[in-house]
């Protein structure tokens, strides 16, 4: 079979038509995404084949970023360049950023006991869709005893230590323990022929760097201004490995209570799973809610971008090093031991701040619980379980 690849602006009006589809259609976070991108671009439009779309699939999966975001974006760079990779992007995670900075500009004005039940309701979301994360990333990125130790030592220094800077040292121990005991993983599937060489790869990889450097130290110049907010959710986004829940522990560590209070913060995070497209459009209402008055729409775009920038430039930039990667075991096994302990981060932001926020006593938790088996065992989707944890907090008020 042929997949064509057209160029330019044709190409992408096309590649945008059919990833505006999949934003508003997409429910059910990155895994599902990918389910819902094989069929989409392998079986019913035939733009890469299930091998070459395996290897995208490999490689942002090893890599930072939110997984089914780069997928999409290296598909559409694939089919139409450049422009088709923006287009990939833009329709993906339009439809669910406009529904978040909605719900951005309403938050601050819900108020009343049936609001704050809402509300409630929307925090116990939060634990039974972490618990869900952590059980299933668990499975699939600690199957071996030595990746599960390195997500319990995450998971100890995290939860005895406590302050941000540890989040990093606990990625930097699952490297080392991925790259001295974890040497022994099979390579990665091959890539299909992409339209990015060493010097595009070379100059987004500096990028990426730069900015990851260069933001934070700027934002100190001027905090809780813009390039203070841009520095934030660029970091963040920088670590996330092993999938777009762990992206919470991070940016509550960078912006409660400096930022926002605990509760703002659950509600949005509560709100996003009921969206389709990317979960990283969580940071479109957090923009939103921190913003000075009058100033809700560049706050929210520019962290919706810087959230999203790092994983779309690592990604470029992992194109060309992909074959280097297949051939160095102590490569992939670092990256093994980072999600590894990437579980143990997540598993700790499970019961703080999640559960400390969100559990006040018997009911509920028995309400988190129903709605974790109900993701888990049932398989219902995550509206699903938003409609029940919020109809259960109102019942009870």
């Amino acid at each position: 079979m042929r997949f064509a690849t057209p160029r330019g602006w044709s190409g992408a009006g096309e590649v945008l038509r059919v990833t505006l589809a999949l934003g508003l259609t997409s429910f059910g976070g990155p895994v599902a995404h990918l389910g819902y991108f094989e069929r989409a671009y392998v079986r019913e439009r035939h733009w890469l084949s299930a091998e070459e779309y395996a290897g995208l699939v490999a490689l942002c999966q090893m890599l930072p970023g939110p997984a089914s975001s780069q997928t999409g974006f290296l598909v559409g760079l694939r089919r139409a360049g450049l422009p088709g990779a923006v287009a990939a992007w833009i329709g993906f995670t339009l439809p669910s950023a406009v529904l978040m900075f909605a719900f951005g500009l309403a938050a601050p004005r819900m108020r009343g006991p049936a609001l704050d039940a809402v509300l409630h309701g929307l925090k116990l979301v939060a634990v039974a869709v972490v618990a869900q994360a952590v059980w299933s990333m668990a499975r699939a990125l600690c199957p071996d005893r030595t990746r599960a130790a390195l997500a319990l030592v995450a998971a100890a220094l995290l939860l005895l230590a406590g302050s941000p800077g540890v989040q990093i040292l606990a990625l930097a121990i699952g490297a080392a323990g991925g790259a001295l005991f974890c040497r022994s993983l099979a390579a990665p599937p091959s890539l299909p022929a992409m339209p990015v060489g060493p010097r595009t790869g070379g100059v987004a990889l500096a990028a990426f760097v730069s900015l990851l450097i260069g933001l934070p130290l700027a934002g100190r110049a001027a905090p809780h201004s813009l390039l203070a907010l841009a520095g934030v959710f660029y970091k963040a986004g920088a670590l996330v490995f092993g999938g777009g829940h762990v992206v919470l522990p991070l940016l509550r560590a960078a912006l409660v209570p400096g930022w926002l209070s605990d509760s703002a913060f659950l509600a949005g995070y509560g709100v996003a799973q009921a969206m389709p497209g990317p979960l990283f459009t969580f940071s479109a209402y957090l923009g939103a809610v921190m913003a000075p008055p009058g100033a809700a729409m560049p706050w929210s775009a520019i962290a919706l971008v810087f959230m999203f920038l790092p994983g779309l430039l690592i990604v470029l930039a992992g194109l060309p090093l992909w074959t280097w990667l297949a051939r160095h075991p102590a490569a992939r096994g670092g990256l093994a031991g980072i999600n590894a302990a990437v579980v143990g981060v997540l598993g700790a932001a499970l019961y703080d701040p999640i559960w400390v926020n969100a559990v006040g006593g018997g009911a509920d938790v028995a309400v988190a619980l129903a709605g974790f088996l109900l993701l888990e065992v049932w398989r219902v989707p995550p509206l699903g379980v938003v409609a029940f944890c919020v109809g259960a907090a109102l019942l009870a008020a």
